[in-house]
């Protein structure tokens, strides 16, 4: 299982993330351009220095990155989606790809996924921290794939 990070523009929301990712041992595809330099000291102060551990592409544009999933699939977090990600059954190769903190993703990127999830929340709620929202999928993610078994 891996994360994707479509376009981060938030340093610290991207290093919870690799930090999450590397505790987890799980890999992290970023999907350029980003909204700050990754080598941001917010995003390292995040991160801690489990960013070392962490397994990490690049990919300069959202085309290079689908170049690289191989019949994996493509799930992506989204408030604009219809199916909760507590019903949704998970496989070991997916992908979990969230957007962008301040706009999510495009309808074109929305559209070329082939899962769109969600987080029910209350009403008159907007989203979830990216972060946080990463977090809870990956979790239920890893538990219905035996993803947490001790090594």
């Amino acid at each position: 299982m891996r994360i994707a990070l479509y376009q981060p523009d938030i340093p610290q929301n991207t290093g919870t993330i690799l930090r999450l990712a590397a505790c987890l041992g799980l890999g992290v595809d970023i999907i350029e351009p980003c909204g700050f330099i990754l080598s941001d000291r917010r995003m390292r102060r995040a991160g801690m220095d489990y960013l070392d551990a962490l397994e990490l592409q690049h990919h300069s544009s959202w085309q290079a990155f689908q170049k690289t999933l191989l019949n994996k699939r493509l799930i992506l977090l989204s408030p604009h989606a219809e199916c909760s990600y507590i019903n949704f059954q998970f496989h070991k190769q997916d992908i979990i790809m969230v957007g962008q903190e301040s706009i999510g993703v495009p309808d074109e990127i929305y559209t070329a996924t082939d899962v769109q999830l969600q987080i029910p929340m209350q009403k008159n709620f907007r989203s979830l921290n990216v972060a946080l929202a990463t977090s809870m999928v990956i979790g239920e993610a890893l538990r219905q794939t035996d993803g947490f078994a001790c090594t």
